[in-house]
């Protein structure tokens, strides 16, 4: 027991009046582990693989993260306690030093702070689609200072939290599951409106990833200056991947506007040219 008492006190390198001993070395150690091991069991247990709602999946998560921070900060503190280190003379010994790395470091601290609000609010979760700064990304992971987000490219992203929580963001996860997206389409002057309602319509019903079929609507907005303006109205659950949705759609459109006659037409500018000083045009030239 004596041996076992002086192997604690054998310090092994002093820094200034602070001698590290081969005690305290150890149960550093111990609490580092006990801290990894405590972290990794709370994740095991709440971070399960088979969490039905997603919006559920991302408030765990959240929570988590919470819980770790936490955790994190309690060791961080007892293995300064079990140093020696007074943490109230250490901070009023760097008071000037802190006011400078604060004031270098205002953006990572604004990011900070976002990050805790991201994870309190819950307002986004892990798994979200996101339109940030004219991107759609889904949110892969939030952390205290940023976020790691995938583009529609499938590149990765990381994230600012203070963008997500100082700028416009639309969050298409954050409502019901029931999102509706839109295609716009002109034909040209003197074609059947009602032709044209009824093939949209159709169009939208052949892809396989619309939803709510009932709720398809094609509506005839408005005179162009080139052409009758329609709109096609659809409800899809792809909401990260609709583009290619909208494409296949458009694609399903322009054939049964060819099968029908339906003409799409081109932009066309009329020019008028003068023939003389007179003032009076007689030469007429359509551009398209």
């Amino acid at each position: 027991m004596e041996s076992l008492d002086k192997f604690s006190e054998f310090v092994i390198f002093r820094i200034g009046e602070f001698a590290f001993t081969a005690g305290k070395v150890i149960t550093v150690a111990i609490t580092l582990l006990i801290t990894i091991l405590l972290i990794w069991l709370i994740k095991l247990l709440m971070i399960r693989k088979r969490v039905p709602d997603k919006f559920e999946r991302g408030n765990i998560y959240a929570l988590f993260q919470i819980i770790k921070y936490v955790i994190w900060i309690i060791s961080i503190l007892l293995i300064l306690e079990t140093l020696g280190l007074k943490l109230n003379a250490l901070l009023a010994g760097s008071a000037a030093l802190l006011v400078g790395i604060g004031l270098g470091l205002q953006n990572t601290f604004i990011n900070f702070i976002a990050g805790i609000i991201l994870l309190f609010e819950g307002s986004i979760k892990v798994g979200d689609i996101l339109e940030v700064d004219g991107q759609v990304v889904r949110i892969l992971k939030i952390g205290l200072r940023t976020s790691k987000a995938i583009n529609r490219d499938d590149i990765m992203i990381i994230l600012p939290n203070s963008l997500m929580t100082s700028n416009k963001v639309i969050n298409w996860s954050h409502q019901e599951k029931k999102t509706r997206f839109r295609i716009k389409v002109g034909v040209a002057y003197g074609s059947d409106v009602d032709l044209v309602i009824k093939l949209l319509k159709e169009s939208a019903l052949e892809h396989p990833q619309i939803t709510h079929r009932e709720s398809i609507l094609a509506r005839f907005v408005d005179f162009g200056n080139s052409s009758l303006d329609f709109e096609l109205l659809f409800f899809s659950d792809n909401v990260f991947r609709i583009e290619n949705v909208k494409s296949d759609i458009r694609r399903i459109i322009n054939r049964k506007f060819m099968e029908n006659n339906v003409t799409i037409p081109f932009p066309q500018v009329d020019l008028h040219f003068k023939s003389d000083s007179t003032g009076f045009f007689d030469k007429t030239k359509t551009i398209t």
